[in-house]
């Protein structure tokens, strides 16, 4: 049966986002699939400019603003004010890398460990977007920011928050990207039909000020990154049963990610630093298609 888009719309036009917005995308795509019986939570992120000013706002569902820190301990508490009142509304906390990796990881950690029903989604744009392309630890090594320049880029690697979240057995944990909307799709209906638990989303969503791209590459910047393996489509369940979603066919060479983003000109003028990153890529796809194959056959067996 062929994937249709649902019709309906549950982010108004015009927005305050910038041309190309994949966090804008993101949130339309993973709204069709909500519904509207769905509250949203959205920390300080670029989102809280996006949605507009008060008494406005761009989503046809409640809105609750909060700090930077807290998207996961609000939407705890706005779930648990639901069903006190008795309704199965599905709850999602909408941040940043900012609000996800970093300032916010603290509350996330506590919300999985208890494991909150809660959805939380983080649209990961690599970098404090909002308050002028500042490095997060979601930062990719040898990447152009505001505080990191060509002069110093900052060789760290990106922090694997995918491993920090299985790590807490969470029910379900997934990577997916606006520019494999199918996939998304499916993973977004999979985290809200399970019920009972934390589930979280980690999508990729350019920002082509940041990533320094014409308005109309975003999707293309999103696919290569994962036809690159550099951000792999693949979900787990439990914190061990990993299933890739997306196996790239034919995968290119990393530097056709690279080379569309003027961020990474430092890195691309850093050899030394690029056969590191390389390297890193392909330990990291390696490693991943290692734990798809282990679950492969654990169910396998379980089916025998």
């Amino acid at each position: 049966m062929r994937w249709a888009v649902p019709e309906a719309e549950f982010m108004d036009p015009g927005t305050l986002g910038c041309q190309g917005c994949g966090g804008a995308l993101s949130m339309r795509h993973v709204l069709k699939e909500l519904g509207d019986d769905a509250v949203a939570v959205l920390p300080a992120c670029c989102w809280s400019i996006i949605d507009g000013p008060w008494p406005v706002h761009a989503l046809e569902i409640p809105v609750f603003h909060t700090a930077f820190e807290t998207a996961a301990v609000v939407a705890t508490g706005v779930k648990a004010a639901k069903q006190a009142k008795g309704k199965d509304t599905t709850v999602v906390a909408w941040a940043g890398d900012g609000g996800t990796f970093d300032i916010g990881l603290q509350a996330l950690s506590g919300a999985a460990e208890r494991n909150e029903d809660i959805v939380f989604v983080c649209y990961d744009n690599e970098a404090y977007m909002n308050t002028g392309i500042q490095r997060s630890s979601a930062t990719p090594a040898g990447t152009w920011t505001t505080t990191t320049p060509d002069q110093r880029p900052e060789p760290r690697p990106k922090k694997d928050i995918m491993a920090i979240m299985a790590a807490h057995r969470i029910p379900y944990a997934a990577t997916a990207t606006t520019a494999y909307p199918q996939d998304l799709a499916r993973k977004v209906r999979t985290a809200v039909a399970m019920k009972g638990g934390l589930r979280f989303l980690h999508l990729l969503s350019a920002c082509p000020p940041g990533w320094k791209i014409p308005a109309d590459q975003a999707i293309e910047a999103m696919r290569r990154a994962v036809r690159c393996n550099v951000f792999p489509l693949f979900e787990v369940r439990d914190g061990r049963e990993t299933t890739i979603t997306v196996f790239p066919r034919d995968p290119l060479p990393v530097e056709d990610y690279f080379s569309l983003q003027g961020r990474f000109k430092p890195l691309l003028a850093d050899p030394e630093m690029l056969d590191a990153v390389r390297a890193g890529v392909t330990e990291r796809w390696e490693s991943l298609v290692e734990r798809h194959d282990r679950t492969r056959d654990r169910m396998a067996a379980a089916a025998t």
